[in-house]
C-alpha cells in the first residue's frame, strides 16, 4: 500500500506543478555527467518561468550565458563570445525539458509519463517525449513531499546526463515582464536558425 501511495504522489505533484504554479523563480547548480558517469561540466545560476513559455535561465558560473523565452522566440545569448542565437520557441522547446517547466497543460500530449516513485525523500515521475526529434532520450523529475520540484534528470541521445537540482524556490513571485525580454546587445554576432 506504501508504494502506491508513493507512485501516485509524483504524477499528483505534476499535475499540481502545471496548474497551480504559473510562474517561479529559483536557484540552480547543473552537473553534466558523460557516459562514464565523468564529470564534464559543473555550472549553477537563476531560473525564472511564467507559464505559457517564458523563461529566464542566467548561467553565472563557469560561464555566463542566458536563455530567455519571451513566448515566441528563445534568445541565447553567450556573454564571453558576444553571440546570440535566436530560435522560434515552438521549435526550440517543443517536446522538450522545457516544455515540462515553461509549457502549458501539454504534457500528457507530448510526453509519455511514467511514475517511479518514492527513493529517499523524492518522489519521481520520467517523461519520455512521444516524438524523437530532439537530442533527449527521457527526463526525470523529483518533487518533495510538498510537492515542490526540486531536481531533474535528463539523459540525452549520446549518453550524457544532465543533472539540475534547484534551491530557493519562489512559486509564484511578482516577476518583471521585462525579465522575459531580449534585445541583442550592439555589436553582437546575431545567428538565426
Amino acid at each position: 500500500m506504501f508504494s502506491c501511495m508513493a507512485q501516485a504522489g509524483a504524477m499528483e505533484s505534476l499535475e499540481s506543478f502545471v496548474k497551480d504554479v504559473r510562474k517561479s523563480r529559483a536557484m540552480f547548480s547543473q552537473i553534466m555527467l558523460d557516459k562514464n558517469a565523468e564529470i564534464i561540466q559543473e555550472a549553477n545560476g537563476t531560473m525564472l518561468f511564467e507559464r505559457p513559455g517564458k523563461f529566464r535561465w542566467n548561467y553565472e558560473k563557469p560561464y555566463e550565458q542566458l536563455i530567455i523565452g519571451d513566448g515566441e522566440t528563445v534568445w541565447f545569448y553567450d556573454i564571453d563570445l558576444n553571440q546570440v542565437t535566436v530560435r522560434k520557441l515552438d521549435i526550440a522547446i517543443g517536446s522538450s525539458p522545457a516544455a515540462l517547466l515553461a509549457g502549458e497543460n501539454v504534457i500528457e500530449a507530448n510526453f509519455d509519463l511514467d511514475e517511479i516513485g518514492l527513493q529517499g525523500e523524492l518522489e519521481w515521475l520520467e517523461a519520455k517525449p512521444r516524438i524523437k526529434e530532439g537530442s533527449f532520450e527521457s527526463v526525470r523529475l523529483g518533487f518533495t513531499q510538498t510537492g515542490s520540484l526540486k531536481k531533474v534528470i535528463l539523459h540525452d541521445s549520446f549518453g550524457q546526463t544532465t543533472v539540475i537540482i534547484f534551491s530557493s524556490i519562489e512559486k509564484n513571485p511578482y516577476l518583471e515582464p521585462e525579465l522575459f525580454k531580449f534585445t541583442p546587445p550592439k555589436n553582437s554576432d546575431v545567428i538565426s536558425d
